[in-house]
């Protein structure tokens, strides 16, 4: 059914512009005219209320393409009424009647009125519906940049989901459009209003040429004739313009709020007691004062005080009710039980912080922590190739005030505290000259450094310093926390959102992944695995790929990551071998590896380690002392194993020395230089 009516929505509108094309070209008679006219002011004044009622613009989104066609049949009835009243002297009833019923038999009146429309609708309502087109236009243009970071902050702070989101840009996008298209469309009726006014005077010269030359008319009798005709013609189809242009400018002058037109612009008028008694008082003294109407002034003044009594009755006793309703609202409240269900949300990551560090999250006083928190969202995604969850911002009082504190799943994992008004300055290693601040460390990394104030930044960056403002103090806090935890909040329904992202464009390999050979958890967990070590997941199609190729023949998760990881050797070299560089590393004792190996027990649920302790802390001992030169040449901890051992080591090594890579032989590229510093041996 649904279908059936827009094919006849299309049918109608495509015989509504095939039948203004026609009337241009084939004559009709002066009956089938008088039906068409009086279809053309029907649409007009559905086009007139509708704009009037829409709540907002984009109710009316197709209005400029309305104006195109309403322009193009209003001219076609022009045409063929112009084309009747040349060669018959008469153009049909309505014409005829609007030509002596406006001016009232008189044709000084009928071409006055005339005139009085083409000036209203030309120099009035078209112009200023022109200026507010384009200054509408270009402020909307210039507004989108606002409204998109308003609704990222939103969407950052929680106040709106994905959904919301989506749909506010959908809108700014179609606003931006809509009134781009009114600041074209709105020629189409000034055009029209021109070509209105060349027609009805070649009417009137044409009419009086025919009447003349062809009919044997006198010069009186041809002008009394066809002036009443050509200002029937006029009217006929300038009033439905009017309509028109009406519409236009209350469409354009509305803007894009969501309110009813007649009560709201009702509302606003003559909603404030105080002005009409006002203006009720000032039709009295007028009324009494001067020569004017007695009656009329002091009845219609008399009318506004009674009516502005009646408003500040109804605004009294709406007060008293919406008071009389927020009581029983909060007593209706602390009747019912409580409602658990929200308690038991938790937020992936979240933010709190003192009353002190308030401004830097409040864009009316200049804070920038909003954009900043959506930069991280963008460069972990470009970073690890997974998209972070909304990152909740809240201020909580029992917190000192220049303290925050950053929750992993509701849990605090880290907390910092900065000075407002200052700026953290830290020595890189080769400024010899100290500068006087107050000592502190740097919340991310635990380095040393010092709170200068605003006056001592600029001799702090000349020393070398490297300073730093608070936004950026905590940014990059943040930023650390969610890379080390990246992996925990990494979702089955991310997973997910990933592969239906893959599966747009290869179809074919997820539909093979996924559940024929590994399920949505089993992927997660391979992907996790990679988070956990900080090897991007932003190659998703070479991942998959790779889990096809080996999941036929093993489930196992931890393995699976190794296939994928070497799959990923040019990736992992890049981030931990830069290129034309010596890159120094420690190995491992092949008799650690025998030892590791032999402790491996496989299990239906996978493989696991099970050493002696003591052999365990010999690794650990030994791997931390490696680890040491490394950081003394300034280098990054760096061990390289043999495949089949990595995994195993880095699980023994992991809850000791959460900064230590642990890379394969398999995943350095074969023109990557190293140089071994050091073995872990027992």
């Amino acid at each position: 059914m649904k279908l059936k009516a827009m094919s006849r929505n299309d049918v109608f509108v495509a015989a509504y512009i095939m039948l203004a094309i026609i009337l241009f070209i084939v004559p009709i008679p002066a009956g089938v005219l008088d039906i068409l006219l009086a279809f053309n002011i029907s649409i007009a004044m559905t086009i007139l209320f509708g704009a009037m009622f829409s709540k907002e613009v984009l109710d009316m989104s197709f209005y400029p393409t309305m104006l195109l066609f309403t322009t193009l049949f209003r001219i076609a009835l022009n045409t063929s009424s112009t084309r009747l009243i040349l060669r018959d002297g008469n153009a049909g009833n309505v014409v005829e009647t609007f030509g002596q019923f406006v001016g009232g038999g008189n044709l000084i009146i009928g071409v006055i009125v005339f005139i009085i429309l083409i000036i209203i609708q030309f120099m009035v309502i078209n112009k200023g519906s022109e200026r507010v087109s384009e200054v509408t236009a270009r402020f909307t243009l210039d507004a989108m940049p606002g409204k998109q970071m308003a609704i990222d902050a939103d969407l950052n702070t929680g106040a709106i989901d994905d959904a919301e989101a989506k749909r506010r840009r959908e809108k700014i996008q179609e606003e931006s459009s809509f009134f781009g298209s009114m600041d074209g469309a709105v020629k189409y009726v000034k055009g029209d209003a021109a070509a209105g006014l060349l027609i009805t005077a070649i009417n009137l010269v044409g009419g009086i040429a025919m009447g003349v030359l062809t009919q044997n008319m006198a010069v009186g009798d041809a002008l009394n004739r066809y002036s009443i005709l050509t200002i029937g013609d006029g009217l006929v189809s300038q009033i439905p313009s009017l309509m028109i242009s009406l519409a236009t400018g209350i469409l354009v002058t509305k803007g894009s709020k969501d309110a009813d037109f007649g009560n709201t612009m009702i509302k606003q008028l003559f909603s404030i007691p105080k002005v009409l008694y006002i203006v009720g008082i000032m039709l009295c003294f007028l009324g009494l004062a001067t020569d004017l109407n007695t009656i009329l002034f002091i009845g219609l003044g008399g009318a506004f005080i009674l009516s502005g009594r009646s408003i500040a009755k109804t605004i009294r006793e709406a007060t008293v009710e919406k008071e009389v309703t927020e009581e029983e609202a909060e007593a209706e409240e602390i009747r019912q039980p409580e409602n658990v269900n929200s308690l038991l949300q938790v937020d992936p990551i979240e933010l709190e912080f003192g009353y002190g560090i308030i401004p830097l999250a409040d864009v009316n006083q200049g804070g920038d922590l909003l954009d900043r928190v959506v930069m991280i969202r963008r460069q972990i995604a470009l970073e690890l190739g997974t998209i972070v969850p909304i990152i909740r911002l809240r201020d909580n009082i029992q917190l000192n005030p220049n303290q925050y504190i950053i929750k992993i799943k509701g849990i605090q994992v880290s907390e910092g505290e900065i000075l407002f008004d200052h700026y953290m300055a830290m020595n890189p290693g080769f400024v010899e000259e100290e500068i006087s601040g107050i000592p502190t460390f740097e919340p991310s990394f635990h380095l040393p450094a010092i709170w200068i104030t605003e006056g001592q930044r600029e001799k702090a960056e000349t020393l070398g310093y490297t300073v730093v403002d608070p936004p950026s103090i905590i940014a990059t806090h943040l930023t650390e926390i969610i890379r080390q935890h990246i992996d925990e909040l990494l979702t089955r329904q991310d997973v997910q959102g990933l592969l239906n992202n893959l599966k747009e464009t290869n179809p074919s390999l997820v539909e093979e992944l996924t559940p024929k050979l590994l399920g949505l958890g089993e992927i997660e967990k391979v992907l996790q695995n990679l988070l956990r070590e900080g090897v991007s997941i932003r190659d998703l199609l070479t991942i998959m790929e790779t889990l096809a190729d080996y999941a036929p023949t093993t489930r196992d998760t931890d393995i699976l990551t190794e296939y994928v990881r070497q799959a990923l050797k040019r990736a992992i070299s890049s981030k931990f071998f830069p290129p034309n560089e010596t890159t120094s590393v420690v190995t491992l004792d092949p008799k650690v590896e025998q030892e590791i190996m032999g402790s491996v027990k496989q299990t239906e649920n996978g493989a696991f380690l099970n050493m002696d302790p003591a052999k365990s802390r010999a690794i650990i001992d030994s791997t931390g002392k490696e680890m040491q030169k490394l950081e003394n040449l300034g280098k990054m901890p760096i061990v390289i194993t043999s495949p089949i051992v990595r995994i195993y080591y880095k699980r023994l090594t992991e809850d000791y020395y959460r900064d230590l890579v642990v890379v394969s032989y398999s995943e350095v590229e074969s023109n990557v230089e190293l140089q071994s510093v050091g073995m872990v041996t027992i």
